[in-house]
Protein backbone atom coordinates (compact mmCIF):
# COMPACT_ATOMS: atom_id res chain seq x y z
CA UNK A 1 0.00 0.00 0.00
CA UNK A 2 1.50 3.55 -1.05
CA UNK A 3 2.52 5.50 2.26
CA UNK A 4 -0.10 8.64 1.08
CA UNK A 5 -3.07 6.34 1.34
CA UNK A 6 -1.97 4.95 4.39
CA UNK A 7 -1.86 8.75 6.32
CA UNK A 8 -4.56 9.44 4.64
CA UNK A 9 -6.79 6.47 5.98
CA UNK A 10 -5.15 7.17 9.22
CA UNK A 11 -6.25 10.55 9.32
CA UNK A 12 -9.53 10.13 8.48
CA UNK A 13 -10.06 6.66 10.79
CA UNK A 14 -8.93 9.50 13.63
CA UNK A 15 -11.02 11.87 12.68
CA UNK A 16 -14.37 9.85 11.99
CA UNK A 17 -13.78 7.97 15.51
CA UNK A 18 -14.22 10.38 18.06
CA UNK A 19 -11.85 8.44 20.61
CA UNK A 20 -8.33 7.55 20.16
CA UNK A 21 -7.29 4.29 18.42
CA UNK A 22 -4.43 2.02 18.99
CA UNK A 23 -2.23 1.02 16.41
CA UNK A 24 -4.41 -2.79 17.09
CA UNK A 25 -7.55 -0.72 16.71
CA UNK A 26 -6.08 1.06 13.29
CA UNK A 27 -4.72 -2.24 11.22
CA UNK A 28 -8.18 -4.13 11.80
CA UNK A 29 -9.45 -1.59 9.81
CA UNK A 30 -7.65 -3.00 6.61
CA UNK A 31 -8.30 -6.37 4.94
CA UNK A 32 -6.65 -9.05 6.21
CA UNK A 33 -4.13 -9.27 3.16
CA UNK A 34 -3.69 -5.66 2.96
CA UNK A 35 -3.45 -5.25 6.56
CA UNK A 36 0.10 -2.88 7.20
CA UNK A 37 2.74 -3.81 9.59
CA UNK A 38 2.68 -2.37 12.83
CA UNK A 39 5.86 -0.32 12.52
CA UNK A 40 4.35 1.06 9.05
CA UNK A 41 1.33 2.31 11.07
CA UNK A 42 3.60 3.81 13.53
CA UNK A 43 5.93 5.16 11.12
CA UNK A 44 3.36 6.93 9.29
CA UNK A 45 1.58 8.22 12.60
CA UNK A 46 5.08 10.06 12.84
CA UNK A 47 4.68 11.72 9.43
CA UNK A 48 1.47 12.89 9.79
CA UNK A 49 2.24 14.18 13.73
CA UNK A 50 5.11 16.27 11.42
CA UNK A 51 2.80 17.69 8.84
CA UNK A 52 0.69 18.95 11.45
CA UNK A 53 3.37 20.96 12.79
CA UNK A 54 2.38 24.20 12.81
CA UNK A 55 -0.76 23.48 12.03
CA UNK A 56 -4.21 23.94 14.43
CA UNK A 57 -4.54 20.31 15.02
CA UNK A 58 -2.25 18.22 16.59
CA UNK A 59 -1.78 13.67 16.23
CA UNK A 60 -0.90 13.07 19.96
CA UNK A 61 -0.65 9.86 21.65
CA UNK A 62 -2.56 9.01 25.11
CA UNK A 63 -2.88 6.17 27.24
CA UNK A 64 -5.30 4.67 24.78
CA UNK A 65 -4.24 4.77 21.55
CA UNK A 66 -3.93 8.07 19.16
CA UNK A 67 -5.73 11.05 18.73
CA UNK A 68 -6.38 14.38 16.55
CA UNK A 69 -7.14 17.17 18.16
CA UNK A 70 -7.38 20.64 18.51
CA UNK A 71 -4.38 22.43 19.88
CA UNK A 72 -4.53 24.26 23.53
CA UNK A 73 -3.25 27.49 21.73
CA UNK A 74 -6.48 27.55 19.32
CA UNK A 75 -9.35 26.89 22.12
CA UNK A 76 -9.90 30.93 22.88
CA UNK A 77 -10.80 31.12 18.82
CA UNK A 78 -12.82 28.14 18.74
CA UNK A 79 -14.72 29.22 22.15
CA UNK A 80 -18.06 30.74 20.64
CA UNK A 81 -18.15 27.12 18.68
CA UNK A 82 -19.77 25.69 21.84
CA UNK A 83 -23.03 26.54 22.81
CA UNK A 84 -23.09 24.68 26.01
CA UNK A 85 -20.34 25.94 29.13
CA UNK A 86 -17.55 23.34 29.81
CA UNK A 87 -18.05 21.33 33.01
CA UNK A 88 -17.04 23.18 36.38
CA UNK A 89 -15.20 21.71 39.00
CA UNK A 90 -14.71 22.58 42.39
CA UNK A 91 -11.64 22.93 43.90
CA UNK A 92 -11.72 20.31 46.15
CA UNK A 93 -12.57 17.62 43.56
CA UNK A 94 -9.11 19.03 41.78
CA UNK A 95 -7.46 18.33 45.10
CA UNK A 96 -8.78 15.14 45.68
CA UNK A 97 -8.32 14.13 42.34
CA UNK A 98 -4.63 15.23 42.49
CA UNK A 99 -3.92 13.07 45.54
CA UNK A 100 -5.40 9.94 44.27
CA UNK A 101 -3.29 10.70 40.77
CA UNK A 102 0.04 10.88 42.94
CA UNK A 103 -0.62 8.93 45.55
CA UNK A 104 -2.74 5.85 44.28
CA UNK A 105 -3.80 3.61 45.17
CA UNK A 106 -5.05 5.46 48.13
CA UNK A 107 -8.06 5.64 50.38
CA UNK A 108 -10.81 7.95 51.07
CA UNK A 109 -9.84 8.00 54.76
CA UNK A 110 -5.82 9.37 53.46
CA UNK A 111 -7.00 11.97 51.40
CA UNK A 112 -9.47 13.40 53.86
CA UNK A 113 -6.32 13.25 56.25
CA UNK A 114 -4.11 15.53 54.20
CA UNK A 115 -7.06 17.86 53.09
CA UNK A 116 -8.32 18.19 56.36
CA UNK A 117 -11.82 17.97 55.43
CA UNK A 118 -14.33 15.00 54.97
CA UNK A 119 -14.70 14.17 50.95
CA UNK A 120 -17.94 14.72 49.67
CA UNK A 121 -19.22 11.06 48.54
CA UNK A 122 -20.77 13.54 45.22
CA UNK A 123 -16.89 14.13 44.51
CA UNK A 124 -16.07 10.56 44.57
CA UNK A 125 -19.10 9.57 42.52
CA UNK A 126 -18.54 12.14 39.98
CA UNK A 127 -14.86 10.92 39.32
CA UNK A 128 -16.10 7.61 39.26
CA UNK A 129 -19.10 8.41 37.17
CA UNK A 130 -16.24 10.12 34.34
CA UNK A 131 -14.24 6.74 34.64
CA UNK A 132 -11.38 8.92 36.12
CA UNK A 133 -10.87 6.82 39.09
CA UNK A 134 -12.03 2.98 39.76
CA UNK A 135 -11.61 0.84 43.15
CA UNK A 136 -8.46 -1.72 42.70
CA UNK A 137 -8.84 -3.20 46.03
CA UNK A 138 -9.49 -2.45 49.95
CA UNK A 139 -6.82 -1.86 52.47
CA UNK A 140 -6.33 -4.59 55.23
CA UNK A 141 -6.79 -2.70 57.82
CA UNK A 142 -10.98 -2.80 60.01
CA UNK A 143 -13.40 -1.53 57.64
CA UNK A 144 -11.50 -2.90 54.45
CA UNK A 145 -11.52 1.00 52.69
CA UNK A 146 -11.66 1.05 49.26
CA UNK A 147 -8.14 1.90 47.49
CA UNK A 148 -8.56 4.71 44.76
CA UNK A 149 -6.29 4.89 41.14
CA UNK A 150 -6.96 6.40 37.89
CA UNK A 151 -7.79 4.76 35.37
CA UNK A 152 -6.19 4.92 31.39
CA UNK A 153 -9.77 7.49 30.77
CA UNK A 154 -7.88 9.69 33.01
CA UNK A 155 -4.67 9.75 31.31
CA UNK A 156 -6.88 10.09 28.33
CA UNK A 157 -8.71 13.38 29.31
CA UNK A 158 -5.39 14.85 30.20
CA UNK A 159 -3.69 14.05 27.52
CA UNK A 160 -0.79 12.01 29.18
CA UNK A 161 0.71 8.40 28.07
CA UNK A 162 1.57 7.54 31.43
CA UNK A 163 1.29 8.30 34.97
CA UNK A 164 5.28 9.28 34.58
CA UNK A 165 4.38 12.37 31.80
CA UNK A 166 2.36 13.95 35.39
CA UNK A 167 4.64 17.20 36.31
CA UNK A 168 6.52 16.67 39.46
CA UNK A 169 5.09 17.79 42.56
CA UNK A 170 7.89 20.14 42.89
CA UNK A 171 7.10 21.60 39.90
CA UNK A 172 3.09 22.18 40.68
CA UNK A 173 2.96 25.64 42.60
CA UNK A 174 -0.81 25.76 41.70
CA UNK A 175 -3.51 23.88 41.14
CA UNK A 176 -3.90 25.13 37.75
CA UNK A 177 -0.95 23.55 36.62
CA UNK A 178 -2.38 20.10 37.34
CA UNK A 179 -4.74 21.07 34.80
CA UNK A 180 -3.40 21.52 31.63
CA UNK A 181 -6.84 21.70 29.50
CA UNK A 182 -8.66 24.55 29.46
CA UNK A 183 -11.94 22.97 29.38
CA UNK A 184 -11.53 22.86 32.94
CA UNK A 185 -13.13 25.69 34.62
CA UNK A 186 -11.78 25.66 37.99
CA UNK A 187 -14.34 27.51 40.40
CA UNK A 188 -12.62 30.35 42.39
CA UNK A 189 -12.31 29.58 46.06
CA UNK A 190 -15.22 30.25 48.26
CA UNK A 191 -16.04 30.61 51.62
CA UNK A 192 -17.69 27.58 53.68
CA UNK A 193 -20.89 27.91 52.70
CA UNK A 194 -22.71 28.65 55.80
CA UNK A 195 -26.69 27.25 56.33
CA UNK A 196 -28.81 26.98 59.60
CA UNK A 197 -32.08 25.04 58.47
CA UNK A 198 -35.20 25.59 60.16
CA UNK A 199 -34.52 22.29 62.28
CA UNK A 200 -31.14 23.81 63.38
CA UNK A 201 -28.50 21.68 60.94
CA UNK A 202 -25.55 23.57 60.36
CA UNK A 203 -24.39 23.28 56.59
CA UNK A 204 -20.62 24.53 56.76
CA UNK A 205 -18.52 22.06 54.89
CA UNK A 206 -16.20 23.51 51.88
CA UNK A 207 -17.02 20.28 50.00
CA UNK A 208 -20.97 20.99 50.37
CA UNK A 209 -22.29 21.69 46.94
CA UNK A 210 -25.55 24.09 45.95
CA UNK A 211 -27.71 21.28 45.34
CA UNK A 212 -26.94 19.72 49.40
CA UNK A 213 -27.81 23.25 50.35
CA UNK A 214 -30.65 23.75 48.34
CA UNK A 215 -32.10 19.71 49.39
CA UNK A 216 -32.02 20.73 52.96
CA UNK A 217 -33.54 24.08 52.52
CA UNK A 218 -36.12 21.64 50.30
CA UNK A 219 -36.82 19.42 52.82
CA UNK A 220 -37.16 22.39 55.60
CA UNK A 221 -40.10 23.63 52.81
CA UNK A 222 -42.05 20.41 52.66
CA UNK A 223 -42.22 20.06 56.46
CA UNK A 224 -42.90 23.48 56.29
CA UNK A 225 -46.17 22.70 54.28
CA UNK A 226 -46.89 19.66 55.87
CA UNK A 227 -47.17 21.57 59.28
CA UNK A 228 -49.00 23.91 57.18
CA UNK A 229 -51.63 21.67 56.29
CA UNK A 230 -52.74 20.58 59.59
CA UNK A 231 -53.23 23.69 60.73
CA UNK A 232 -55.79 24.23 58.08
CA UNK A 233 -57.21 20.51 58.76
CA UNK A 234 -58.17 21.65 62.61
CA UNK A 235 -59.07 25.10 61.45
CA UNK A 236 -61.59 23.10 59.59
CA UNK A 237 -62.61 20.77 62.28
CA UNK A 238 -63.00 23.58 64.77
CA UNK A 239 -65.35 25.40 62.03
Amino acid sequence: MKNDLLKNIIEAALLASGRPLSLSELRDLFPHRQRPELAALRNAIKQLQSEFEGRGIELIEVATGFRIQVRPSMIDWLTKLWEERPPRYSRALMETLALIAYQQPITRGDIENVRGVAVSANIIRTMLERGWIKVVGHRDVPGKPELFATTPQFLEYFSLKKLDDLPPLADITDLDTFVPQLEFDIEESIPPLRVVTDHGELLEDEDSSEDDVNEALSDDLEDDLDDAEVVEENIRTID
